[in-house]
C-alpha cells in the first residue's frame, strides 16, 4: 500500500526480528552450557559466562535485520509461499551466522564454541519462521479480515481503475477489498456518497487522468466531509480541512488528502496502549465486574448486559456492550419520551430518565455502565480515547454531512466531551466541535492527557446526571 504504511510495518518487523535474533543467541548459549545437553552429546564442558559475549549484541541486533532487508524479506508479499519464505530466511540466517563467525575470527575470540554458533543459526531460523507463520494465520483469520482489511473504492476512467485494481491484486491482495470501480465521468456523485455511507469505506483511490478537474475536486470534497481518505494519483488541489501529504502508490506519485492523523509511531503506541490498557483493566477490575453484574441481576429483571449496534470507524456497525441501567423495554419507551429530549440534533439525552433503574442511576453517574466496552477495545472496535460511538439510527439522521467526519477515527471510551462537562454539553454541534478538535489536534500525548483528566471526572461523577 502507501509507502509510509509499508515503512512503519517494516520497522516493526525489524524490531521483532532483532529481538528474536538476540533471544536465539541466548538460547544457543543456554543449550551449549546445559549439563543435560553436554552429557547427552558427550561434549566438553563450556563454562564461560554469558556476559563475556554481550558485546556481540551491538553487532548482531542492527546487522541481522539489515541482512533480512537486503534479501528482500520485508518487501515480499506476506502470503507468499512457505517455500519462498523459508528459502529467503535460510539465506539470511546463513549470512548472519557466517558473519558472526568472521567477527569472532577477526577479534580472535576462540572461546566461543563452534557448535553454539551453528545452533544459533538454526534457532534464529526456527523462531523467525514460526513468527511469520503465526502472522500468516493471523492475516487469514476472520478477525483480521474484518478489522485490518482496507475497504477501497477506485474512482477514475475505466482504464485507470482497471489498472489500479491490477496493481492491488498483484501487490497487496491479502490486505485490501475493492468494493467498487466508479467511472468519474459517468457516475453521479450521489452514488459515491451513498456507497461511503453504506459500505464503511476506508479510502478512495482517485485518478484524475482523462477526467475533468472539477469532477475530481467534487469527489475530494465529498470524501473530505465524510472523513474518508483520498489517495489522489494526480496534481495538487486546494482543500479546506484535509492535510495534504505526498506518498507513492507502487511507484506512482500520489497526494493523500487526510483529515485524520498520519500513520506514525504515535499511532502504533496508541494501539499498544489500547490493547495493554484493556487487558490490564479487565484483569484488575474483574472482581468488581462480577459484583456489578450480580447487583444488576438482584435488583431488576432482565439481562445483565445491554447490547446495541453503534457506528464505528468510517461508520462500520459493531455491537457495543454496556451494563444494563434501564428497564428491559427502554427502547420502546424512548419514543414516548422523545418530546422531552434535552439534546439538540439527532442524539437523545434526558436527565432523570424514568427508564433508569436505581442501580443504573448509580452506574451512570460514575460511568460504571461503560466498563464492558473494554471488551470492544480488546476486539479492536473501539479505542480508549476517541469520539463516543453513536447508535446507527442516530448517525443516519445527521443533518450536516460534515458531522460524519467524527467517524473517521475509532470511537472511544472517553474524549474531550467527557472531560468538558458531559451532560452540560446540550448542543450536538458543540459535541461534534469537541470531537473534531480532538481529531485535528491528535497526538499520543493528548490521549494520555485525556485519560489522566478522565479519572477525576469519573471518580467524582462530575457533569453526570
Amino acid at each position: 500500500m502507501l509507502r509510509r504504511d509499508r515503512q512503519i510495518r517494516m520497522q516493526i518487523h525489524q524490531l521483532m526480528d532483532a529481538c528474536l535474533f538476540a533471544v536465539s543467541f541466548w538460547m544457543a548459549y543456554e543449550l551449549r552450557t546445559s549439563p543435560t545437553v553436554t552429557g547427552f552429546l558427550h561434549l566438553p564442558e563450556f563454562s564461560t559466562e554469558f556476559e563475556y559475549y554481550m558485546w556481540l549484541y551491538l553487532v548482531l541486533i542492527p546487522a541481522a535485520p539489515f541482512v533480512l532487508e537486503a534479501q528482500g524479506f520485508y518487501t515480499r508479499p506476506l502470503l507468499c509461499s512457505q517455500r519462498t519464505t523459508a528459502w529467503m530466511l535460510f539465506k539470511a540466517c546463513s549470512l548472519v551466522t557466517v558473519g558472526l563467525v568472521l567477527v569472532l575470527y577477526a577479534v580472535r575470540m576462540t572461546a566461543l564454541a563452534r557448535l553454539m554458533v551453528i545452533w544459533f543459526g538454526f534457532i534464529s531460523f526456527a523462531l523467525i519462521f514460526i513468527k511469520e507463520e503465526l502472522l500468516r494465520l493471523a492475516v487469514r483469520s476472520r478477525f483480521a479480515q474484518t478489522q485490518f482489511c482496507r475497504r477501497l473504492v477506485l474512482v477514475g476512467s475505466k482504464d485507470e481503475t482497471a489498472r489500479m485494481r491490477g496493481e492491488l491484486n498483484a501487490n497487496s491482495q491479502e490486505e485490501t477489498d475493492v468494493l467498487a470501480e466508479l467511472d468519474l465521468n459517468h457516475t453521479p456523485l450521489r452514488d459515491l456518497i451513498e456507497l461511503l455511507h453504506e459500505a464503511s469505506v476506508n479510502a478512495v483511490i482517485l485518478s484524475g487522468r482523462h477526467c475533468h478537474f472539477e469532477r475530481v475536486e467534487e469527489v475530494i470534497r465529498a470524501c473530505e466531509l465524510e472523513g474518508v481518505e483520498v489517495w489522489l494519483v494526480a496534481d495538487f488541489f486546494r482543500t479546506q480541512i484535509s492535510r495534504t501529504s505526498y506518498d507513492d502508490f507502487y511507484g506512482r506519485p500520489v497526494l493523500v488528502f487526510r483529515t485524520t492523523p498520519d500513520a506514525s509511531w504515535q499511532g502504533v503506541l496508541k494501539q499498544l496502549l489500547d490493547f495493554t490498557g484493556a487487558v490490564l483493566l479487565l484483569v484488575l477490575l474483574s472482581p468488581f465486574l462480577l459484583l456489578f453484574a450480580l447487583l444488576i441481576k438482584l435488583t431488576s429483571p432482565g439481562p445483565i448486559l445491554f447490547t446495541q449496534k453503534r457506528s464505528g470507524l468510517n461508520g462500520r456497525p459493531f455491537m457495543i456492550y454496556k451494563f444494563r441501567t434501564m428497564v428491559t423495554n427502554a427502547e420502546q419507551l424512548k419514543h414516548e419520551l422523545a418530546a422531552m429530549n434535552e439534546m439538540s440534533g439527532p442524539v437523545f439525552k434526558l436527565s432523570h430518565d424514568p427508564r433508569t433503574t436505581p442501580v443504573g442511576r448509580f452506574f451512570r453517574r460514575f460511568s460504571i455502565d461503560e466498563l464492558p466496552q473494554l471488551y470492544n477495545v480488546l476486539r479492536g472496535e473501539m479505542s480508549l480515547v476517541g469520539p463516543r460511538p453513536l447508535p446507527v439510527d442516530e448517525v443516519k439522521r445527521f443533518d450536516d454531512l460534515a458531522h460524519r467526519r467524527r467517524l473517521s477515527v475509532k470511537p472511544g471510551l472517553t474524549c474531550l466531551w467527557q472531560i468538558s462537562g458531559r451532560n452540560d454539553v446540550t448542543d450536538f454541534r458543540d459535541w461534534v466541535r469537541l470531537d473534531l478538535e480532538y481529531i485535528d489536534n491528535w497526538s499520543f500525548w493528548l490521549d494520555l492527557k485525556i485519560l489522566w483528566l478522565t479519572v477525576p471526572v469519573v471518580l467524582t461523577g462530575a457533569g453526570a446526571k
